[in-house]
């Protein structure tokens, strides 16, 4: 979507209302590609998985007693999530939004819709691909229902007719879109599993950036953020959730999308100024390991022993 619509991102192309679902759809095929590959050629001999990883929000609705706030967040997570999951898990794009691409389309005087169409040899070629799903989470919305009119530009975003809110009262300790939110994750990650049939799952990203350049190394707004999306993935376990592992994003300061090295998201701060790039550990890296060699949270009486 940022790269073939809003051209925020490489290649640049404003493509409205087309070049984003025309690009995944060339992505999930593509992905189904690689697994029956590897599924024919590797998997006997090396016996290794192959999965796919997927970015997501999670959309809560304003009122939940509301049908139309309910199916406007459903909205947001089957045009987010099951958009790519969907086809690999159950054969086919959310009907949801085949309805509304399909509908807004003709509303333009289109003869097909924008969004494009599987075969049945695709759709059965394409479904149970993966043998884990990747699960990237950083915020969540406030999702509403919002109605676009058909006369305006199309695009991804108007498609789905819905607004995205944010509680002022969650703290928002990185870049403005990155609301800390942990209660969302445990929601995300259930909803994967009553979905898509309780697959094996790994998060493969989480974590927050910083606003401003933190020269004290003193980030608790990081370890604040930690602490409360890993807690979510334990209720979730408890849930029976099968979440078999968790990549917290990211070890180093890096290169970031389109803000280059502005965006920090590192344990490590790097000195991008300096050419031999030093490195020096933020306060979240001592929080971090004791987590991991408790593979848990540590009891505070084993740390202070």
């Amino acid at each position: 979507e940022k790269g073939y619509e809003t051209a925020e991102h490489a290649p640049g192309l404003k493509l409205g209302g087309c070049g984003a679902y025309k690009a995944a759809h060339h992505i999930i095929k593509t992905h189904a590609k690689v697994w029956h590959s590897y599924n024919n050629t590797w998997r006997s001999e090396q016996q290794g998985m192959v999965g796919i990883s997927l970015t997501t929000g999670w959309g809560e609705p304003v009122d939940p007693h509301s049908q139309t706030d309910r199916d406007a967040a459903e909205r947001y997570i089957q045009f987010h999530l099951g958009w790519f999951a969907n086809p690999i898990y159950r054969g086919d794009y959310p009907e949801i939004m085949k309805n509304y691409v399909g509908r807004k389309s003709a509303q333009q005087g289109l003869g097909t819709s924008r969004l494009p169409t599987f075969s049945v040899q695709e759709k059965t070629y394409i479904k149970g691909t993966s043998d884990f799903l990747g699960i990237g989470h950083f915020t969540t919305r406030y999702v509403i229902q919002k109605s676009f009119p058909f006369l305006q530009v199309s695009s991804y975003h108007t498609d789905r007719d819905l607004a995205e809110l944010v509680d002022p009262k969650w703290p928002a300790p990185g870049p403005k879109w990155l609301y800390s939110v942990p209660w969302g994750f445990r929601r995300l990650l259930n909803f994967v599993k009553t979905q898509y049939g309780n697959p094996l799952i790994y998060v493969t990203e989480n974590g927050v950036s910083e606003k401003v350049q933190c020269t004290q190394l003193c980030d608790e707004w990081r370890i604040e953020y930690l602490k409360g999306y890993i807690n979510e993935i334990l209720k979730a376990l408890n849930d029976g959730v099968n979440v078999k592992g968790y990549t917290a994003w990211s070890l180093l300061d890096k290169f970031e999308w389109s803000k280059g090295f502005s965006e920090r998201f590192g344990f490590y701060h790097i000195d991008f100024k300096n050419k031999n790039k030093p490195r020096y550990p933020k306060a979240s890296v001592d929080y971090y390991k004791k987590i991991i060699s408790a593979n848990g949270f540590p009891n505070p009486r084993e740390v202070t022993s």
